[in-house]
């Protein structure tokens, strides 16, 4: 049975309208101006004692540890790194617009934005801003507040916001074993009062509520991961 005329004029134009969108799909700006590519060397490398990375002319770059050369390198267009953190397989960047970035060097693996970085960022330069707190956590430690992140996801664990009237130092940070010792200056407060003292669960206080951190499993209601975030009492 022949098709009436119009019939194949309607199927080419549903082609080439399908074509242009899937066109306009790929010529659609990356919304972080990502550009991630390749080195040398054949692509990344899962084990980071092979590779080394560092900040270097505007972008996140890993070399090869025994022969330098370039394993990847990762970039966003208008912006550059302050500081970058090697952790597990993966490379954590903060970068002048207060975007947190994880990328292993074939995705960047999750995006964060980190709040009233323009007020901040400028004079502090990204130095001791990203900490590691061990079992998968990542601490950002800024003036007003401190956010712990899960690696592994970029999943928000919880938040420390300073003192009233006091501000947290990133800069001044010295690790005590698991914990992370921070300064958080304040005018009317002894000096004991002056320092706070975290882990991966939060600020280290007796009775805080237990947190749960791993990844969620294939039970997702019967994790602790759903549990509420630590508080101290």
């Amino acid at each position: 049975m022949a098709l009436p005329p119009h019939r194949p004029v309607v199927a080419l134009l549903a082609a080439v309208a399908l074509g242009l969108l899937g066109l306009a799909g790929h010529l659609r700006p990356d919304p972080y101006g990502d550009r991630l590519l390749p080195g040398a060397s054949g692509g990344p490398h899962l084990d980071t004692r092979a590779w080394a990375a560092r900040a270097h002319d505007g972008v996140v770059a890993a070399y090869d540890s025994r022969t330098g050369a370039l394993r990847w390198r990762y970039a966003r267009a208008g912006h550059r790194p302050v500081s970058v953190l090697p952790t597990r397989a993966e490379v954590i960047a903060l970068w002048d617009d207060g975007l947190l970035t994880d990328t292993d060097g074939r995705s960047v693996r999750w995006h964060r934005a980190l709040p009233d970085a323009a007020e901040w960022l400028p004079s502090q330069g990204g130095t001791g801003v990203l900490r590691p707190l061990g079992r998968g956590i990542l601490a950002v430690v800024t003036p007003r507040r401190v956010t712990a992140y899960r690696t592994a996801d970029g999943d928000l664990r919880w938040v420390l916001p300073a003192r009233n009237g006091c501000v947290f130092r990133p800069a001044s940070a010295v690790r005590r074993g698991a914990a992370l010792i921070l300064a958080q200056p304040c005018a009317d407060s002894a000096w004991t009062g002056q320092l706070v003292a975290l882990d991966d669960l939060g600020r280290i206080a007796p009775g805080r509520t237990p947190l749960g951190n791993d990844l969620p499993g294939p039970h997702p209601g019967h994790l602790d991961a759903e549990k509420p975030l630590a508080r101290p009492r």
